[in-house]
């Protein structure tokens, strides 16, 4: 029994077996299979075989037809290499005696090749190991592939194990069977964790060397409340685990009673407590658990789960689909929040130094005005069915916020030319979270309809953590007194030209934050749907004098530690017990 550490990023327990995740571009750990699963390992090794050889084909194909015959004759080599019992034979070889995966017995193997040629004292042999490793990144590229796409068809539920995941990955899998996910790279606001959470499972990221030791069908504990994973628990630990998780359950259910109840203050104070949402079909969950609507709807989640750009047609019916299912209820659509650590496929094939401060958000959408056009266009179609509010994200500047509503107010005129039904006063806001936003919001606040304020990012920006690097985990906090103190102008700034000003990001699910959000002024609060029910418990437990008083408190601290220590003593006087079962802040 091992246990590995990491970041708590998605509430729950999950106890069952792994399935492991390789990536390709990463070295390649030996991990042993199952009997079983040898089978498997073969059939996996000739399919990749298979595509490396039609890959090849087409290459030769295509090179002999522009370069020549003597120019694709050297693909002859790679193919012939992909069908010599030679190199073939050990490979196989080793799946079935040494029980290993398809990718390692290949790198094994092709590496071992390499190393013959690059001996050998002939210049024509060494050449050729560049061309062995070529092959073998191919083929081991291929059973990854295959292996990403046996995730999205999973045939036993499972916890995933990878060294990482991209949001394409996450919302790509197979829901009804993966039930938790472990990373050994990752923050506590990365999108792998905020799909996590959308999903209701268990996710902990940052685990450090998790992966290489894990294999498919090993057993695991995924514990996302203590951040913790556990391989191989011995009888008395799964025990423990099990207890803990029908604690759980039953705590949830007493949670789940509050949703017909209002999120209103012993003194009065009325909170609205909306969902964030990735997909439509999270607003049953929203629904069910007693929110009031929709305060963020990210909408990159529709680019990263295809590989072209999604039509008008794709977008409306998406955005359709949301305002039938809330049923009168609002909905706040983010426009395209691309970049960063969200990529499409084109943006994948040309990274940039440093995307966090690069070409991302509003800044993509006004460098690729048609694709924003078309996204524009089928949220304000939407607008004409129900109560719908744009939002766009990262805006630094007023350039930018005049240059995007230009846009929308453009789009209009063209479909009214076209006798297309929208709302003409549909609320354009913006998120608040950069520094710049955030000190400038009295300027905002006369040019856009309301405010949102993105902790993720804005935290991110005014502490230079990157949110997604396990390593500086400890020092993304949002109670530092220099993030209070800007959340607390944004919300100054918006009372004083009177429009709505929410907090979406996901720290005001954490119940310490919501406090201080409230006690700065905030009477809406969009989290994921499972915060919903525990904040309803904390506000109708609260006055809101109280929250004011202890806001007035945190943000005189010099620092986010001493913050943070007087909210979990606060918070304890407040609930005895603040998380349920397992205790903590």
């Amino acid at each position: 029994m091992e246990t590995y550490y990491g970041i708590a990023v998605s509430p729950g327990i999950f106890i069952g077996p792994a399935f492991v995740l390789d990536d390709a571009r990463r070295s390649i750990p030996r991990r042993h299979v199952p009997a079983a699963g040898v089978t498997r390992q073969l059939e996996r090794l000739e399919r990749a075989l298979v595509k490396s050889v039609d890959d090849l084909s087409r290459v030769q194909a295509d090179v002999a037809s522009s370069l020549g015959k003597d120019a694709a004759a050297i693909f002859g080599f790679h193919i012939g290499m992909l069908s010599d019992e030679a190199v073939l034979g050990p490979i196989r070889d080793m799946i079935q005696s040494d029980r290993t995966t398809a990718e390692y017995a290949a790198h094994r193997v092709f590496g071992e090749w390499a190393e013959r040629f690059g001996a050998m004292p002939d210049d024509s042999f060494r050449t050729k190991v560049t061309d062995l490793n070529d092959l073998s990144a191919r083929v081991i590229s291929h059973l990854a592939g295959d292996r990403a796409d046996r995730l999205q068809h999973l045939d036993y539920s499972a916890g995933v194990v990878a060294t990482e995941l991209t949001p394409s990955q996450t919302v790509a899998f197979d829901r009804e069977h993966v039930h938790a996910l472990a990373t050994d790279f990752g923050g506590l606001t990365s999108h792998m964790s905020i799909v996590a959470r959308a999903l209701g499972i268990p996710a902990v990221v940052g685990c450090g060397a998790l992966s290489p030791n894990v294999t498919d069908e090993t057993m695991l504990v995924i514990d996302g409340d203590e951040g913790l994973v556990v391989v191989d628990p011995d009888e008395q630990t799964l025990a423990d685990f099990e207890r803990e998780r029908e604690q759980r359950r039953v705590y949830q259910l007493s949670l789940n009673e509050l949703a017909e109840l209002e999120a209103v203050t012993t003194d009065g104070v009325r909170i609205e407590l909306h969902g964030n949402i990735e997909f439509p079909d999270e607003i049953s969950d929203i629904i069910e658990k007693g929110g009031l609507g929709v305060g963020l709807y990210r909408t990159e989640f529709l680019y990263l789960t295809r590989e072209r750009e999604p039509t008008e047609t794709e977008h409306f019916e998406a955005y359709k689909k949301c305002v039938e299912l809330l049923d009168g209820r609002p909905l706040t659509i983010r426009t395209v929040d691309l970049g960063a650590d969200k990529y499409t496929q084109s943006q994948a094939e040309n990274p940039e130094r440093n995307p966090f401060l690069g070409l991302r958000s509003i800044r993509y959408c006004l460098k690729n005005i048609p694709m924003f056009k078309t996204q524009l266009r089928a949220i304000l179609r939407a607008s004409a069915l129900g109560p719908v509010r744009m939002m766009f994200p990262l805006i630094t500047s007023l350039s930018e916020l005049r240059q995007a509503r230009y846009l929308v107010h453009d789009v209009m005129e063209d479909l009214a030319e076209e006798g297309v039904a929208f709302d003409r006063n549909v609320p354009m806001g913006m998120m608040v979270e950069v520094p710049s936003a955030a000190i400038q919001s009295a300027a905002f606040a006369r040019e856009a309809d309301f405010f949102s304020v993105g902790t993720n990012d804005l935290v991110q920006y005014t502490l230079a953590v990157d949110r997604t690097n396990e390593r500086v985990a400890g020092l993304f906090n949002p109670q530092h007194p220099a993030v209070l103190k800007l959340i607390r102008d944004v919300v100054r700034s918006a009372r004083r030209r009177d429009i709505p000003v929410s907090c979406c990001g996901e720290s005001a699910g954490s119940l310490g934050f919501s406090l201080l959000l409230v006690g700065l002024g905030l009477r809406t609060l969009s989290v994921p749907s499972g915060g919903i029910p525990r904040l309803k418990r904390l506000f109708r437990s609260v006055d809101g004098t109280t929250c004011e008083r202890i806001a007035r408190r945190a943000i005189s601290f010099d620092s986010d530690i001493e913050v943070s220590a007087y909210l979990r003593d606060q918070l304890r006087k407040l609930l005895p017990d603040p998380q349920g079962p397992r205790g903590g802040v």
